[in-house]
């Protein structure tokens, strides 16, 4: 299976999940539901959830048991979405090719979708496997912190405070590294979580996912700047004109795509790869036709790849770095 079959059939995957666990669109309140729908199947790449599934094949777990893990994480990812859209934060207009929630729906809904996003997602956790060496108390402990008011919600807060002002490098990073790189690395290590990793696993996963949430929003402030809204899928520019702190703003576009290759570079996203560097890891698995070592060096490639799946439509397997 080549990397965009990988991708097209996880995604899959994940969109029978979410329907499944999600209320119905007719179910009352209906305009909260429909809602809670439009923003969810909107088309995005489910970035959060693919790497949950693959760092649990990496570990060689089960993917239907860190299924409700991705979901949850999907779920909680489309609410941060919701509110970041609306007036009162990011103000955008759309996102994934057309209207926000809040354009669609007022803000209102919006507000009250987000929320419904974000409590709902805890109900899909709830319904994971337990392992031996995680409980369901540490998988809820993981994504209520990723989601909190010390990381995504942090980062959030010192965005906002950071309009318009000028940001130190480091001051820029803690954004990025809480706003962004906490729920992408909780989605690699709750899918290592799933598959009952232990310590040296978990903690090279850990870095893995540090390291590529942190590339992702490097490469998302480089889009965001030399990209067109058609292929972006949002406002292009809107960084810019609200006087974000991003990469190129702060550092220069040519050191920012200078810190997005160091960032992706081999020696530097190890983790995934040394959770399945034993033995017993490198055998195929019975139901693939790939071992888990590969895989994860699959998922590393994607790291910058996914950044080009703007166009909905369309998804594109690139050497991205060439494309920088």
């Amino acid at each position: 299976m080549n990397l965009k079959n990988y991708l097209v059939t996880r995604q899959k995957l994940i969109d029978r999940a979410l329907d499944h666990y999600l209320p119905k669109a007719n179910k009352k309140p209906t305009t909260l539901h429909r809602a809670m729908r439009y923003s969810l199947f909107a088309g995005g790449k489910r970035l959060r959830p693919i790497l949950c599934l693959a760092a649990a094949e990496a570990c060689r777990g089960k993917i239907n048991d860190a299924l409700p893990l991705a979901c949850g994480l999907e779920c909680i990812h489309t609410y941060s979405l919701v509110h970041d859209d609306l007036p009162s934060m990011d103000n955008d207009d759309f996102r994934r090719g057309r209207p926000t929630c809040h354009k669609a729906f007022g803000e209102g809904i919006a507000v009250l979708a987000g929320d419904a996003l974000l409590t709902i997602a805890f109900e899909i956790v709830s319904h994971a496997k337990q392992s031996r060496r995680y409980n369901m108390s540490a998988l809820l402990r993981e994504i209520a912190v990723a989601a909190g008011s010390q990381k995504l919600i942090a980062g959030q807060v010192a965005d906002l405070e950071a309009e318009g002002k000028n940001v130190k490098r480091r001051e820029l990073q803690f954004i990025h590294e809480n706003k962004t790189a906490a729920i992408l690395r909780s989605s690699v290590r709750l899918g290592a979580m799933s598959a009952n990793a232990d310590a040296g696993k978990l903690s090279g996963i850990t870095r893995f996912g540090q390291r590529l949430g942190l590339a992702f929003q490097v490469i998302d402030d480089i889009l965001d700047v030399t990209q067109t809204s058609e292929i972006l899928g949002k406002s292009a520019g809107k960084d810019v004109a609200a006087k974000k702190a991003t990469y190129p703003a702060v550092i220069g576009l040519e050191k920012s795509r200078g810190e997005a290759k160091r960032l992706t570079r081999t020696e530097n996203t190890k983790g995934m790869r040394n959770a399945s560097h034993s033995e017993a890891a490198t055998r195929r698995a019975p139901n693939s036709d790939q071992s888990p070592r590969s895989l994860a060096i699959q998922i590393q490639r994607a790291i910058a790849t996914t950044q080009q799946m703007r166009s909905w439509r369309h998804y594109r397997c690139t050497a991205t770095a060439r494309r920088f």
